[in-house]
C-alpha cells in the first residue's frame, strides 16, 4: 500500500498476474531461455505478490510498451516452443501484469495531481 495525499493504492500484484509471472518461471526452467535477472526477480515478486513500488509499477509500464512489439514474433504465445520474448513477457506478469500496472500507473498519477480542497 502507497499512501499518497488523499487516497492508499494497493500495488499488491493480484492473483492472476502472480500466476502468470510463475508460469513464466515454469517455462524458463523448462526451456532454458526467456527474460533477463532483472525480469527474473520480477517475476518472483509478483508471484510472492510482494508490494511493489511506485517505480516499479511505471518500470513494469515501460517493460511491456517497448516489448509489445514482439507480440508478433513466432512462437510468442506457444506453450510448447516458447520464444524468449513470450518467456520474459510471462515473467513480467504478462497480459494481465500489463493490464494491472497500467491501471495501479493512473491511480498514482491521478492520487499524486488530485487538487487538495
Amino acid at each position: 500500500m502507497v499512501k499518497m495525499k488523499d487516497k492508499t493504492v494497493d500495488l499488491t500484484p493480484p492473483p492472476e498476474v502472480a500466476s502468470t509471472a510463475e508460469k513464466g518461471l515454469e517455462l524458463r526452467r523448462k526451456y532454458k531461455r526467456g527474460g533477463t535477472n532483472v525480469g527474473v526477480a520480477r517475476a518472483r515478486d509478483l508471484k510472492g505478490r510482494k508490494s511493489l513500488s511506485p517505480q516499479t509499477i511505471k518500470r513494469m509500464v515501460n517493460f511491456f510498451d517497448r516489448q509489445e512489439v514482439h507480440k508478433q514474433d513466432e512462437n510468442f504465445g506457444n506453450e510448447d516452443d516458447p520464444s524468449p520474448e513470450y518467456v520474459g513477457w510471462l515473467l513480467w506478469g504478462g497480459d494481465p501484469g500489463r493490464e494491472w500496472a497500467e491501471r495501479k500507473k493512473a491511480e498514482l498519477v491521478d492520487s499524486a495531481t488530485k487538487p487538495k480542497n
